[in-house]
């Protein structure tokens, strides 16, 4: 369904018991709402969770911002290695803004967060500096931005700004499933005919690259997160594969140091996706990070 959140479309899932614990999910650089495994979801809505999935901005059935233009990633990178501001047509903040609306919308006072990849960035604004309206926080495979950090190989970043070989849905989604044999689960490899299936028809849903390019100069301009870490009250749970090419592990190791109380989860063999065979361990530290909130 779509909604008016912030003052822009956004296309909603919501699914599980009206009345259940609000918890939102938001997904990474790109991604549409249905990366979140619908497996997932179940998983979360028969532990009685009401699960809200969404489309960021300029992404998916959302509101696109096509007018504000494509930008150079070059200039941005070049940019951002000088030390030099960098600015987007708009921010993680802004997107974090579309998630409160979306909860804004659905009458919702306070959910329980869970965001993956660029969504735990977008999450950390959340949790900061909305800490009244987050029940608990699970951050998946993010980052706090932190210079020191260590990088994707020069492999993984010549795999990030390989083109499809062509706008057919089919070959965009065998492009989608090559760069994620690079980036994903070593341990836990899908069924390739499975995972065709599915990106394909992610793909067939929407497909659109210009709105990647600017969520991606959102994440270059907002730069270190550090500051915001300390802010962060909510029970926080930080899921992190030890084998990651995009988000080297050291990244989440950081993040649970840098926030209170925070449980670091670092599963041997995960890579930078949602492998089936791990969605049950996903699931139960969601419920586990939220029982903290219920306790506290």
């Amino acid at each position: 369904m779509k909604i008016s959140a912030n003052g822009i479309a956004i296309e909603v899932d919501d699914q599980g018991p009206a009345n259940g614990e609000p918890l939102l999910l938001i997904m990474g650089l790109g991604m549409q709402l249905v990366a979140w495994p619908d497996e997932l979801v179940q998983m979360l809505v028969s532990r009685g969770f009401r699960v809200i999935r969404f489309d960021n901005r300029d992404i998916g059935l959302s509101q696109h911002f096509d007018p504000l233009g494509v930008p150079s990633m070059a200039w941005a990178g070049m940019r951002w290695a000088l030390h030099l501001p960098v600015h987007s047509p708009y921010t993680l903040g802004d997107m974090a803004a579309d998630a409160l609306g979306v909860l804004d919308a659905l009458g919702l006072q306070s959910a329980h967060v869970c965001g993956a990849s660029m969504g735990g960035m977008i999450a950390q604004h959340l949790a900061a500096e909305h800490p009244q309206r987050l029940r608990s926080l699970t951050l998946m495979m993010t980052t706090s931005g932190a210079r020191g950090l260590p990088q994707p190989s020069a492999a993984v970043r010549r795999a990030l700004i390989r083109r499809p070989a062509g706008a057919d849905p089919a070959l965009v989604a065998e492009h989608l499933q090559w760069l994620l044999g690079i980036i994903g689960s070593p341990a836990y490899r899908p069924d390739p005919e499975w995972l065709r299936r599915r990106l394909l028809q992610s793909v067939q849903r929407s497909w659109h690259p210009a709105g990647t390019a600017r969520q991606l100069l959102a994440v270059i301009a907002d730069g270190d997160r550090t500051p915001l870490l300390a802010r962060i009250q909510a029970p926080t749970r930080v899921v992190h594969g030890r084998d990651d090419p995009l988000v080297p592990v050291a990244a989440g190791l950081e993040l649970a140091r840098s926030i209170g109380a925070a449980v670091p989860d670092i599963v041997p063999g995960m890579g930078h996706d949602l492998p089936l065979q791990l969605l049950p361990h996903f699931a139960t530290g969601i419920a586990e990070n939220a029982a903290r909130w219920r306790v506290a």
